[in-house]
């Protein structure tokens, strides 16, 4: 086994993306997550502020990880989990919304208050790109939910909405571009309205 290990370690992260998506090895798969453990342990606790239930987060990850990296085209792998790894941790935060927790105001602690401060403008700006994605041109606005939000990939898009997978490529591109302008605009104008309030 450390002599598999060995091997492994004298992979970069693109070969053994590409060895796992071939074999399907999870081996392969854990020497990869290894290498930036530690990262997404730091992102979850960002989110999470408690370690445990941020250490429950990277395993929950690793689990994402076996099925979702045989789907996508993964060019850096180091940012693809990243963002893989903030989403999760947002869609987790977002999920609790329906489920007020209950919070004994008395003993409720300043770092706390700034916990809560945090998921609220986490929803906000959930909320703001589901606006943004309503605007988008149709082409480009379906490509984004299906990647995105349906988790299919390049080719899978193409079959059902019968386009070139270079077309589904550049719709997801510009959507993703449109989006970024669209959020940028919409926080601009919400600082603008909290320093009214101020």
């Amino acid at each position: 086994m450390a002599f598999l290990k060995n091997i492994l370690s004298a992979h970069n992260d693109a070969e053994l993306v590409e060895q796992y998506k071939s074999g399907g090895d999870v081996n392969v798969l854990g020497e990869l997550y290894a290498r930036y453990m530690e990262l997404v342990y730091g992102v979850c606790l960002k989110y999470f502020k408690e370690p445990e239930e941020a250490k429950d987060a990277v395993i929950n990850i690793f689990e994402e990880l076996v099925t979702k990296l045989k789907k996508y085209e993964v060019s850096n792998f180091k940012s693809w989990l990243y963002q893989l790894a903030k989403n999760h941790c947002l869609m987790k935060i977002r999920s609790r919304k329906s489920q007020p927790a209950m919070v004994d105001v008395d003993i409720m602690h300043l770092e706390e208050n700034n916990h809560l401060d945090n998921i609220a403008e986490k929803e906000e700006q959930l909320n703001g790109m589901e606006n943004c994605i309503e605007q988008l041109p149709a082409e480009q606005k379906q490509a984004i939910q299906l990647f995105y939000l349906k988790e299919k990939c390049y080719k899978e898009i193409a079959d059902m909405t019968e386009m070139e997978v270079n077309k589904v490529r550049s719709f997801i591109q510009n959507g993703r571009r449109n989006l970024k302008i669209c959020m940028e605009k919409q926080a601009g104008i919400a600082n603008e309205r909290k320093a009214e309030k101020i």
